[in-house]
């Protein structure tokens, strides 16, 4: 190894521990439970005074969705926002087209804002099987090779 190569392995030893490991710019979305304008702005406050890095805050009571933006950790986020008493939960949603059975139990919801449904980690529900993806890529807008009748 030599002396250089010593050299620069204490030298890597001695930076490594002396920089702070950065955070990453993230967003992260939650469903809070707001009745009026001033539950948001009062949801807005509370996130946009967090030391830990939001650059933007976005509240919109009327789909109980609130967007931070920023070197920010999710768990901090919704902690943040339990703080004030209202009840915070990860955003759940995802859009329509992601789901392959949108109106499945445990997918459907009314609450859902528009073109949205529950997001679900179930596999015979989030995605198709051969045969399902066979035929629904065959009657597909997107294959030029379609069904005329479609």
């Amino acid at each position: 190894m030599g002396v250089e190569g010593t050299f620069d392995y204490i030298a890597d030893l001695i930076s490594s521990t002396k920089r702070k490991k950065r955070k990453q710019l993230n967003t992260v979305d939650l469903k809070v439970r707001m009745d009026c304008e001033g539950c948001g702005e009062r949801i807005k406050n509370v996130l946009s005074g967090m030391k830990a890095g939001a650059k933007s805050v976005t509240v919109d009571w009327k789909q109980q969705k609130a967007t931070v933006y920023g070197f920010v950790d999710a768990k901090k986020v919704l902690k943040k926002a339990k703080s004030t008493g209202k009840k915070s939960e990860p955003w759940p949603y995802v859009p329509y087209g992601l789901i392959a059975h949108p109106y499945a139990s445990g997918v459907y919801d009314k609450k859902a804002p528009a073109n949205h449904v529950r997001g679900t980690d179930e596999p015979g529900v989030g995605t198709f099987n051969p045969v399902e993806e066979k035929y629904a890529l065959m009657f597909s807008d997107d294959n030029p090779h379609a069904c005329a009748v479609m």
